[in-house]
């Protein structure tokens, strides 16, 4: 039993990351109503400026403190990501309000290829290094209750903490409040919501800066467990599975189908993995959502559309 819970606790905590990073798609979707493919890219841009902000500060201004070496990053990434979500929407997303839904699909497809090779050019094409403090030692837990205790990894825990309350913030954001409200009208109908006044300019700048700040966090935390890498955009395709499962207009589904995917991987490869030679947490997420599709199209949460003719 202790065995199981260490893998059903590591299981929860990577589904709670996985769940992060599709909380950008969710965003995107919701306000305008387009599969957001740029969302890894955007992960490692704003990684990449974390990393490199921290590094050059202390240089430019002679200083030694780390911690505000990484405040001063993440400022400076967060508001560069605001800059990017007002150039997508003023250069791409305002030019095509109310095209078919393939265009804007086409146009994040080119948003991702073109943040790959800025971020490239302005910060380098090394690995770096993200340190804000993270503890990297395991611990060892319920001790009295186990034999032996349960060994529980720290960082994988504080990342998970912090996940879980962006999640919630975002959650509360999209249904407490006027401007969450207007993000919703917006998704619903564009026009509709244009006709009732509500500024689709200022609206996707909104959503496009609240991904940016989801990309933000979810890069700082994967840049601290992996480095910064090219390959960190490759930790948004582990997010499609999970928007597929809990539904791509659903912001409790993308908690939910992160958690059963983080988990679902974790079980599947230690004790089904020895019977098929390993390697199942490798696929196991892109099965499950291939199910999914052809049972309920639409996810666990997601709204079921139909048209009448």
């Amino acid at each position: 039993m202790g065995f199981f819970l260490e893998t059903l606790f590591g299981g929860l905590m990577a589904g709670m990351l996985y769940s992060l990073v599709a909380l950008g798609f969710v965003l995107i979707y919701k306000a305008s109503g387009v599969f957001n493919f740029s969302q890894g890219a955007m992960v490692l841009f704003a990684a990449l400026a974390m990393a490199r902000f921290a590094e050059w500060y202390p240089k430019w201004f002679g200083f030694e403190s780390l911690i505000l070496a990484n405040l001063l990053a993440f400022v400076t990434a967060m508001a560069l990501m605001v800059v990017v979500a007002w150039l997508i929407q003023r250069l791409c997303l305002s030019r095509l309000v109310n095209q078919e839904g393939i265009t804007l699909l086409m146009a994040t497809l080119g948003i991702a290829y073109f943040l790959d090779g800025l971020g490239q050019t302005l910060f380098g094409n090394d690995i770096y290094k993200i340190d804000v403090g993270m503890p990297k030692d395991p611990a060892m837990i319920l001790e009295n209750t186990f034999q032996g205790g349960l060994l529980i990894n720290k960082e994988d825990l504080v990342a998970a903490l912090v996940a879980a309350a962006l999640v919630v913030a975002l959650a509360i954001f999209f249904q407490k409040t006027s401007t969450g409200r207007a993000l919703r009208a917006v998704a619903d109908d564009h026009q509709a919501a244009q006709s009732i006044g509500i500024p689709l300019d200022r609206i996707w700048v909104i959503v496009w800066s609240v991904a940016g700040f989801s990309a933000l966090v979810a890069g700082i935390i994967w840049g601290s467990k992996l480095g910064v890498q090219f390959s960190l955009s490759l930790v948004a395709l582990k997010a499609l599975p999970v928007v597929i499962l809990g539904g791509l207009t659903s912001v409790p589904g993308a908690i939910i189908g992160g958690l059963i995917i983080g988990v679902g991987e974790k079980l599947s490869e230690i004790y089904i993995g020895p019977l098929l030679g390993g390697g199942i947490e490798i696929w196991f997420a892109y099965v499950l959502a291939l199910l999914f599709l052809l049972v309920r199209p639409q996810g666990l949460f997601g709204e079921k559309i139909i048209d009448r003719v």
